[in-house]
């Protein structure tokens, strides 16, 4: 039988200072087969379209997650993954499509399934997974974004790349097309501690600020709730969302 992970967990959105409506969703959860999963949403479109764009693909995606049938080999979690996150972009896609007051609503999506010493992990947009273990942290999402794209084709530096007018346009969403591009991989996981956000936080405190929390000896929603908070004192202008899991080694 294949031996899953131990840990404990946490998910926390905040709306900052300045968003009227919270369209970030966080989730962090175990199933009946000992699989965890872990992931952040940000919504976009406005008028509280994001708000319901992360809301519609997190209920999916969590009710999915409670009721899939165990995946003992990475490939079949991968394909689980994938399915489900197709199932999402379908049900926003088909919201935005139903009505005027939904047009071009969608949502970020980045997050990590732990089964076994395996990790599954999945972006769409500019949300991030890092892995926090004895080498510090470290970040397993590329931002699927024009300057990110600028920044690893060569044409941007990273100093210019930080102040770019469009350093927030995203390439990639879920549920703005009728099918989903997906980026995802997976690696072997050692017990690592994880850290799933979105660009509230990281925008907002640098990863050597990120690092130090995530260091202290504090409980899970200890450290969710100090990433929070220290993204709305020193930045607080977009919403926050945060999904922890403390690994717990033998």
């Amino acid at each position: 039988m294949k031996r899953m992970p131990v840990g404990t967990y946490a998910s926390l959105t905040d709306i900052g200072r300045v968003r009227l409506a919270n369209e970030d969703q966080a989730l962090a959860a175990v199933n009946s087969h000992g699989e965890v999963l872990l992931a952040v949403l940000d919504g976009m479109g406005g008028n509280n379209k994001g708000d319901l764009a992360s809301s519609l693909a997190k209920d999916l995606i969590l009710d999915a997650f409670y009721r899939k049938k165990a995946t003992p080999l990475a490939i079949m979690a991968r394909f689980w993954l994938g399915h489900a996150l197709a199932s999402a972009n379908k049900k926003v896609y088909t919201k935005s499509e139903s009505s005027p007051l939904y047009k071009g609503m969608g949502t970020t999506f980045s997050g990590v399934l732990l089964i076994g010493k395996k990790a599954v992990v999945a972006n769409v947009g500019d949300s991030r997974c890092y892995l926090y273990g004895e080498g510090g942290l470290k970040r397993l999402t590329e931002d699927q974004t024009y300057v990110s794209f600028l920044l690893r084709t060569g044409k941007l530096k990273p100093e210019q790349a930080a102040v770019h007018p469009d350093r927030h346009v995203l390439l990639n969403a879920l549920g703005i097309y009728p099918s989903l591009s997906l980026s995802y991989k997976t690696i072997c996981y050692e017990g690592e501690s994880i850290l799933c956000c979105t660009d509230g936080l990281y925008n907002s405190l640098k990863e050597s600020d990120i690092e130090a929390v995530l260091r202290l000896d504090s409980r899970a929603d200890q450290k969710a709730g100090m990433l929070c908070r220290m993204a709305s004192e020193f930045g607080g202008s977009d919403n926050v969302g945060v999904s922890y899991w403390e690994a717990i080694r033998d």
